[in-house]
């Protein structure tokens, strides 16, 4: 009976550890949380999670940190014929993880799927395609309508610019199964996470660990609690599993726990709807941005881990421009400037003109901006002390993709693309005039400012600071929105298994170049 009551607490022992600890006995495994399953991985779907993506399908080039390209399947490349022709060298003895060899006829096959069609029309090189052209088997042209600016970055995005296995789809075209170059492979994939596989026969440099589990965890305490008791070596990234100020401030006391922030490169954005008769009036906006206070958003709010801004960019996004000083919240100033507007106080301490009240509606989202409600009520409360009425409308994310580019809101919050994107994705999505595939919604919108983004845009590189700074200058002067702040980007880690962890150079990346474990 002694040995079978042993017995008896060692399988409840064993059962009890969860899978997570069970990983533990390989220390060549790298544990991470998700806070929802990587989904479809095809690179042209948009619809699985970037970082899975990013793991299993290479590039042409890719975005370094600083905003460098360099090289991956394409180790060079030229311009010709008044910058209308991009060609390039491919690297050789590249093989799929399917033994599919890599080289121009595939390169070509991959851009027929996507980059003059639905799938790639947002983008520039999509919108300015003309036709490619093998030159041998290692190098291809592609052929543009007009030269433009932004290639080099666009191919560095993780969709729909990745290249996969001609094998990896069925007979009629459809994709089936994630086969790449990269240095991954997906072993399985559930609902409840994704088993990844280092690629033996990567062409480059190997990882030093073998094997990363990603589970399921959807809630944040949930991951901090795994991440305490070891079942998981780390946590973070917006779109992987977000740390917030507040949990990070938790973590980062418990032993064994690091907690690391690097410079947000978005900024979180109050947009006005340029629409709405009420905001036509600078003054209107310019009394908005008085009334926030930015450091204490960024303070008490987020803890200290932002920074508050009236820049669209941070420092280090290129041409973000010179920095502009953050207001000190000004409430008599905000008062004056509503009453220059034509708006005076109710008895019940409302603002209104010709009759009607300023009451105003913010459209916040959990799903596609996390804390928006909590970040709303602090703007509730600060309007509000000018008279102000702003009330709360939360949407989910599909109700926010399809209202908002309908002008469906009177303020909106809005962030930056960040890196790799900016500086050239967000000013030309978010503020022209004209509907672009792809749009979300806009910041704001007007005629006086289409051709100087437009400028910026295009222009060659002596004279690119020049009128990317004319676009900032044109947006500060006009109060045209109110930036809020830089979040920092938040992630902890297990200090007694990981080492060298660094944060990757964008959100879309997973942490993973030169990690390593302590035993």
């Amino acid at each position: 009976m002694k040995n079978s009551k042993n017995f008896t607490i060692s399988i409840l022992v064993f059962i009890g550890l969860g899978f997570g600890n069970l990983c533990m006995a390989d220390e060549n495994v790298f544990r991470l949380p998700m806070s929802k399953a990587a989904g479809n991985l095809n690179p042209i779907a948009y619809k699985g999670l970037w970082v899975v993506q990013d793991m299993v399908f290479e590039g042409l080039v890719k975005y370094t940190r600083g905003g460098e390209i360099k090289p991956v399947l394409a180790k060079s490349w030229t311009q010709s014929n008044q910058g209308k022709t991009i060609t390039f060298k491919l690297r050789e003895n590249v093989f799929f993880t399917d033994g599919t060899p890599w080289n121009a006829e595939v390169m070509t096959w991959n851009l027929d799927r996507w980059i003059d069609e639905g799938t790639g029309s947002w983008l520039q090189i999509g919108q300015q395609f003309d036709r490619f052209e093998i030159v041998d088997p290692m190098t291809v042209s592609i052929h543009l309508k007009n030269k433009i600016q932004v290639w080099l970055i666009e191919l560095s995005y993780i969709r729909p610019v990745r290249f996969m296995s001609p094998k990896a789809v069925d007979q009629a075209g459809k994709y089936t199964k994630p086969v790449g170059t990269g240095k991954w492979i997906v072993e399985s994939d559930s609902v409840k996470g994704t088993t990844l596989v280092r690629n033996e026969n990567y062409w480059g440099k190997k990882p030093s660990i073998e094997k990363v589990e990603l589970f399921v965890i959807p809630n944040q305490r949930s991951r901090g609690s795994a991440l305490q008791a070891g079942e998981i070596d780390a946590t973070g990234g917006k779109f992987i599993a977000a740390v917030s100020p507040q949990q990070a401030e938790i973590l980062k006391n418990k032993p064994g726990i690091t907690v690391i922030t690097d410079v947000g490169t978005d900024t979180m954005v109050l947009g006005f709807n340029p629409r709405r008769e009420i905001f036509k009036d600078i003054r209107v906006r310019e009394a908005v941005n008085v009334l926030i206070s930015r450091q204490a958003i960024a303070t008490g709010l987020l803890r200290g881990y932002a920074k508050p801004t009236m820049n669209l960019y941070p420092e280090v996004i290129a041409y973000s421009g010179k920095r502009w000083p953050v207001p000190a919240r000004d409430v008599d100033k905000a008062k004056k400037l509503l009453a220059d507007a034509g708006w005076t106080k109710n008895s019940d301490g409302v603002l209104s003109k010709n009759g009607k009240p300023f009451k105003i509606e913010l459209v916040i989202s959990e799903d596609a901006v996390a804390g928006s409600r909590k970040l709303g009520e602090v703007l509730q409360y600060m309007l509000g002390e000018a008279g102000i009425v702003l009330s709360l409308r939360n949407v989910d994310h599909a109700a926010r993709h399809g209202e908002i580019p309908k002008f469906k809101y009177d303020l909106s919050l809005f962030m930056s693309n960040g890196a790799p994107y900016d500086p050239f994705n967000t000013i030309t999505m978010m503020f022209p005039t004209e509907k672009k595939p792809g749009t979300d919604g806009k910041m704001y919108e007007s005629k006086e400012l289409d051709p100087l983004i437009w400028a910026a845009a295009r222009a060659d590189e002596p004279d690119r600071v020049r009128k990317f700074q004319k676009v900032w200058d044109w947006l500060y002067e006009n109060h045209a929105i109110a930036p809020l702040y830089h979040e920092a980007r938040i992630w902890a880690y297990n200090n007694e298994k990981v080492k060298n962890f660094s944060i990757a150079p964008t959100e879309y990346e997973m942490p993973l170049e030169g990690l390593s474990f302590k035993h």
